[in-house]
């Protein structure tokens, strides 16, 4: 049993002169070179941590996007993923060894970076944020939930040669989110009501499109796949995995 999570990635200034050449060499051949030689030493099953960049960067409210869709990633690193899940399904084809292959969306929990931990840390001082009138909606995983899908897909029968998305099951707005963040932070958010075409206004002129997309856009799963072909439910709820997420954080501040 492999599970391979290794990859190129949140490369936020990529001073390359071909990104998608420097994904490639990780994401794509490393991750081949390491399943043949799992093949070769006669590995029964290789689990594959992708990325729900591989379906795309959005969906409309209340299209999630399905395991099975056509995939329509937008950037390099979502391409990299893609061209990896190709060729792992070509060499399970070839091979007597199993590839399952697990999508997730926005990881959090203990210890989370980039955006997330921003975001705690702008409820945490009580700054007011432009966030109180978004109506995206964003389907988000605790770690907690990701780990126990990737434990069931080490040996359920019917995991082999199959993708599968992840999430909590609950899709929140940036809104709703920050809210019951600031409970778990025990400092209630402060949020104003801008309008969210006013907000994706003002990212564009700063050159911020992509942030105002992961802020207002939305970003939606339908993980009835994984429910019903493992029989798996997120053993974890939202506000479980965002007490877990901010009692860390908090740990954190006072060291």
């Amino acid at each position: 049993m492999v599970i391979h999570s290794a990859a190129r990635v949140h490369v936020m200034h990529d001073t390359s002169s071909d990104p998608l050449a420097e994904f490639r060499k990780v994401n794509v051949e490393g991750t081949l070179n390491l399943a043949r030689q799992a093949a070769a030493a006669g590995v029964r099953r290789f689990v594959f941590i992708s990325s729900i960049k591989v379906n795309g960067e959005g969906t409309p409210v209340g299209v999630p996007y399905l395991a099975d869709a056509q995939p329509a990633p937008a950037d390099p690193y979502g391409i990299s993923k893609m061209e990896a899940e190709q060729g792992l399904r070509a060499l399970a084809a070839e091979t007597a060894m199993e590839v399952v292959i697990v999508r997730p969306v926005l990881v959090y929990g203990p210890g989370v970076k980039a955006n997330f931990l921003s975001m705690m840390r702008w409820l945490h001082k009580g700054v007011p944020l432009p966030f109180g009138a978004i109506h995206n909606r964003r389907s988000l995983v605790a770690l907690d939930n990701l780990v126990d899908l990737i434990v069931t897909c080490i040996d359920h029968p019917a995991a082999a040669n199959q993708t599968f998305l992840v999430s909590d099951g609950e899709d929140l707005s940036t809104t709703e989110l920050l809210r019951r963040m600031g409970v778990a932070l025990g400092r209630p958010a402060r949020l104003l009501p801008i309008p969210s075409w006013m907000l994706e206004a003002g990212a564009a002129l700063l050159g911020k499109q992509a942030l105002s997309q992961r802020l207002c856009g939305s970003l939606q799963v339908d993980i009835s796949k994984t429910r019903e072909l493992l029989n798996w439910t997120p053993p974890v709820s939202v506000d479980e995995a965002l007490r877990k997420t901010a009692k860390h954080f908090l740990e954190q501040q006072s060291t």
